[in-house]
Order: C-alpha cells, then sequence, then structure tokens
C-alpha cells in the first residue's frame, strides 16, 4: 500500500514538473513581443491602400505588440490616404510613424494618424496641399476643405494641435509663432519635436522599440505574399499589353472560325487575368469592367444582328478601349484630378499600342500560320492536288452560276438558299447580310463560293 501511494506522489509530482515546465515555456514564448514593421516608401495609391490592408490583418493574426510604419513618400491620392489613416485609428494594436526621410501631404496625413511620430535626422512632415495629378497645380478649394478638415480631425483624435494640421494644408491660414500667411507648414524634425508631431530624433527602428519599453521583442518585416507578387507581375504595363492583344486576337478568330472554342476561350481567360489584378488593388472598379462587357456586347450585336458597321460598332470599340484604359487608373467615377499625366499616358500607350500591334499581327500572321511546323502538329495544312487522284467537288457542277439568297448572314461563312434547297456556303471574304442576292462562283469544297450580286 505504501508502494502504491509513494508510486502515486511520484507520478503526481512528475507531471507536476511538466506541467511547470511547460508553463515557464508558455510564459517564456508570451514575453517575446512581436514588432511588426510595415514600409511605406511609394506613392500613396490603390496598391498601397491594399498592402497596409492586408499587412494590418497579418499584423492581428500574429498578436503583434506594435506597428511601426516605414515612411519616407512623397504622399498621393487623398481617397487612398483617407482610408489609410482611418485603418490606423481603429488600430487597436499602437502604431508608430518612423519617417525617414519625408512624410508630405497624404504621407503627413498618414503619421498623424499613427499613436507617435519619430523621425530621422534631416526628415519632414507637412506641405499637405492637395495638388492635381496631371499639372501640379493646387487642386480646387473643395478639395482643399475637405483634406483640411481630415487632418483637423486626425490630430484632434490623436492629440495633436489641429490647427497646426490644417496649416499643413491652407497657406492662408495663419499660426502664431509658427507659419505666416501665405506658406503652409513643412516642419523639420526639431520643430516637429517642438510643437508636438515628433516624439523624438532616431536613427534605427530599434531606438523606437526601446523608446517604448519593450526589451525581449522580434521584429517581423512585412512581405508580401507569393499571391501578391503574382498581381504584381500582371500590373506591368508589358504583360497587360500581351494581355490586351490576347483579347483582340482570340476575339477576331472566333468571329472568322465559329464553333472551335479555344480562341474564344483564351480571350476570355485573359480578359480575367487582365482585370482581376487591378480590381483586388482597386484600380478596377465595378464600373470599368461594366463598361468593358457593355463594349463587348456591342460589338456582339454589331456583328451578329445588326447589318454593316455602324454606332453599335464605333460605340463598342469606345467602351472597350475606355474599359480597358479605366482599369489601369486610379480614377473615381471619372473623375482625374489626381491621376498623374505620366500614369495616364501609359494606359492610353499601353492600350493604343497592343490594338495596333494585334491588329497588325492579325493581317500578317493569319495566311501564313498553316507553314508554322508547330501548327502543323494540331492541324491538317499539307494539300491535296487533284493530280494525285484527290477531288474537292462536293457539290454537282450543275449549280455553278445559278443564284439565290442569303439563308443566315455569312461573316464569310452561313448559308444560302437555291431552288427551295439549303447549302452551306462561303462568301469571298466580305460579308453578306441575310436576304441578299448571291451567285455561285465555285463548287469546289465541302461548302459553295458565293459572292453578292444585285437584284
Amino acid at each position: 500500500m505504501k508502494l502504491i501511494i509513494s508510486s502515486l506522489f511520484y507520478i503526481a509530482g512528475f507531471f507536476s514538473m511538466v506541467h511547470l515546465s511547460f508553463g515557464q515555456n508558455e510564459e517564456q514564448t508570451d514575453s517575446v513581443k512581436l514588432v511588426y514593421v510595415l514600409e511605406m516608401k511609394s506613392d500613396i495609391d490603390p496598391r498601397m491602400n491594399r498592402k497596409v490592408t492586408l499587412a494590418l490583418e497579418d499584423a492581428r493574426d500574429r498578436n503583434a505588440a506594435m506597428i511601426i510604419v516605414h515612411m519616407d513618400t512623397y504622399g498621393g491620392a487623398v481617397t487612398d490616404a483617407d482610408e489609410i489613416r482611418t485603418l490606423f485609428l481603429e488600430s487597436k494594436i499602437p502604431i508608430h510613424s518612423f519617417i525617414d526621410k519625408d512624410a508630405a501631404s497624404a504621407g503627413a496625413l498618414i503619421s498623424i494618424a499613427c499613436d507617435s511620430i519619430y523621425m530621422a535626422r534631416g526628415g519632414s512632415i507637412g506641405a499637405a496641399t492637395v495638388v492635381m495629378g496631371g499639372t501640379g497645380e493646387a487642386a480646387p478649394d473643395k478639395y482643399q476643405s475637405y483634406m483640411r478638415s481630415i487632418m483637423r480631425s486626425t490630430a484632434e483624435a490623436t492629440g495633436r494641435d489641429p490647427r497646426i494640421a490644417e496649416a499643413m494644408v491652407d497657406e492662408d491660414l495663419e499660426v502664431e509663432g509658427i507659419s505666416k500667411a501665405g506658406e503652409v507648414i513643412t516642419f523639420s524634425v526639431s520643430e516637429a519635436i517642438a510643437n508636438g508631431f515628433c516624439e523624438a530624433e532616431v536613427a534605427s527602428i530599434d531606438e523606437i522599440i526601446e523608446r517604448n519599453g519593450l526589451e525581449n521583442y522580434e521584429v517581423y518585416q512585412y512581405e508580401p505574399s507569393v499571391a501578391e507578387d503574382i498581381i504584381a507581375i500582371f500590373l506591368n504595363p508589358a504583360v497587360s499589353g500581351f494581355l490586351i492583344l490576347v483579347i483582340f486576337a482570340g476575339i477576331y478568330f472566333e468571329i472568322q472560325t465559329p464553333g472551335v472554342g479555344f480562341p474564344l476561350a483564351a480571350s476570355g481567360i485573359a480578359m480575367v487575368l487582365y482585370f482581376i489584378p487591378y480590381y483586388l488593388t482597386g484600380l478596377a472598379s465595378n464600373l470599368e469592367v461594366v463598361i468593358f462587357i457593355v463594349g463587348i456586347i456591342l460589338l456582339a450585336v454589331e456583328v451578329f444582328v445588326i447589318p454593316g458597321f455602324g454606332v453599335f460598332g464605333i460605340l463598342g470599340i469606345i467602351c472597350v478601349l475606355a474599359g480597358l484604359t479605366m482599369g489601369m487608373l486610379p480614377n473615381e467615377l471619372f473623375d482625374f484630378t489626381f491621376v498623374s499625366s505620366g500614369k495616364l499616358f501609359t494606359a492610353l500607350l499601353t492600350v493604343i499600342l497592343s490594338v495596333i500591334v494585334s491588329t497588325v499581327l492579325i493581317f500578317s500572321l493569319t495566311p501564313k500560320i498553316n507553314q508554322w511546323e508547330s501548327f502543323s502538329k494540331i492541324s491538317l495544312a499539307d494539300t491535296q492536288q487533284k493530280s494525285e487522284g484527290y477531288t474537292s467537288s462536293f457539290y454537282s457542277n450543275d449549280l455553278l452560276g445559278k443564284q439565290g439568297v442569303s439563308h443566315t448572314r455569312l461573316m464569310p461563312s452561313g448559308k444560302v438558299l437555291i431552288e427551295d434547297e439549303i447549302y452551306d456556303a462561303y462568301s469571298r471574304g466580305e460579308f453578306i447580310d441575310r436576304g441578299e442576292n448571291i451567285q455561285v462562283i465555285s463548287t469546289e469544297g465541302t461548302s459553295l463560293r458565293v459572292k453578292k450580286v444585285q437584284a
């Protein structure tokens, strides 16, 4: 009995030691604080907006103790800056801005939304006047008023002087002892410290961490996932241009050879690969996608329903090109005020060059495609000569010269009606509308070759 009791004590002691050991390990693990570092060293635009959103979600999932925004930017889109500053204000994880070296315009707004601001030697913050993307001139007063409002409210929310924040936007606003009328506020490091817009001058991220009292910490640098890297590849104008080429080429070959399916499938995949990356990064909205789809529908109506080439065809081309171009630009309901001339030029050049190149390739390579060795492996490109015993006449020569009407639209293939009989037929390349008078000019092959004739 004593042996049993002693054994139970030993077992209980063993499990107590194991539990204590695990508890110590858990306590040690818990004591290591994660410091999450996010770099903002480019324009504030939809891409940066998406990057910040994903990073904050990742920081929450990793239970980060603090977030340090390593910033060096001259600003960007006000709308995206506003969304980012809202995310920062609502964050339950403390966020500290490390300005190294510039936080101008939208960058100043985002920094003011942080719990604390630190600056590297030679850094600056301010100059938040809203400018137009194309000219660099000051935007209309409605934009300035909006920017003044969110700068003021952001400063109030983070305990900084709202008058100074507003004077970073409005050159007419004078702050006694700090700024004069006619100039917007831009603080150096010492000026920012003196006026409560910087906690201290620091040389590194580690110094910020130590100033906030963390001793046992681990620094994690945010890096985009593989999926984000793939999205970035498809945002390259060269890749976008290639996808546009595939879109137009696929549609053309599907019209020329209806029912094959592969060209249309390739075109559809290219459409998805073109719009999805721009949509995920916030550049393309539902509106651009709808405009593009409407353009495709209008072109289909022009080709399959309405004879000739008129209003529907022109509108379809305009909608398709507009959807592709606007999908690459950060516009807000056709408002291109903050779209730089460089980005607009790049988008237009990408779309226009892609359309031109696709048109040239279609008409130059189509006649030669059967000569390609790789293509001959998946298609019958050999000619079957009459001298070798082949016959190409499927129909009787009695049909040669007969006249009838087109039973369907020939694009250039279709069906014709001759003496109450329906035959497969094709034109010499031109489109022939339904109900037009036609004449058989060749009976060779499995389809009659016809031409349009006057009644």
